[in-house]
């Protein structure tokens, strides 16, 4: 059974046509509809790898040293480790697969928070969660890791990681927006 969440703060959907439950952990399909100047932070996971294919519009892919721009029918593949964020730098919405290697729940669980979340009122414009527990919380479910400038505040948010844990953060999230 497929599932659609749908951000009401940036209006991006997502549609999880393969779960890592449904496939005893080996992968997770997304389908996601990309708005206008829509996208991620620079980041990487250390975990599993990405491989983005575009259905419709223009997916930029930035890497370290250079952008890649995907239109319709074409696939790129993000290994772990490698610091990417994604885009869309067009005037339409973008839509593309997201096939994660092996399959990540967490990663399924996190989107699955920062969708509800942002319907709760409980993110910036930008659909960043406002109180910084519940962002460390959930960065750590996603595997995702900052990079850049970013990557100052790594210290920070491994204690408010450690502080998110203690007070059972993660667990009312997964309760209250993933069961």
């Amino acid at each position: 059974m497929k599932e659609t969440i749908i951000n009401p703060v940036i209006k991006d959907e997502v549609t999880f046509t393969q779960t890592a439950a449904q496939t005893g952990g080996r992968i997770s399909t997304l389908l996601v509809k990309l708005m206008p100047g829509g996208g991620t932070p620079l980041h990487y996971h250390k975990h599993f790898s990405e491989t983005f294919s575009v259905v419709e519009g223009v997916l930029t892919l930035t890497l370290a040293n250079r952008k890649v721009r995907l239109s319709s029918g074409e696939k790129f593949t993000v290994e772990k480790g490698v610091v990417h964020n994604f885009s869309n730098e067009s005037v339409e919405p973008v839509l593309f697969t997201t096939v994660i290697l092996p399959g990540s729940a967490g990663f399924e669980h996190a989107l699955r928070v920062l969708y509800g979340l942002a319907a709760d009122g409980q993110t910036d414009e930008k659909g960043i969660p406002r109180n910084p527990l519940v962002l460390a919380a959930v960065s750590a479910m996603s595997d995702m890791h900052p990079a850049g400038i970013a990557v100052v505040f790594t210290p920070l948010f491994a204690l408010l990681g450690c502080i998110a844990r203690v007070a059972g953060v993660r667990q009312r999230l997964f309760k209250k927006y993933c069961v």
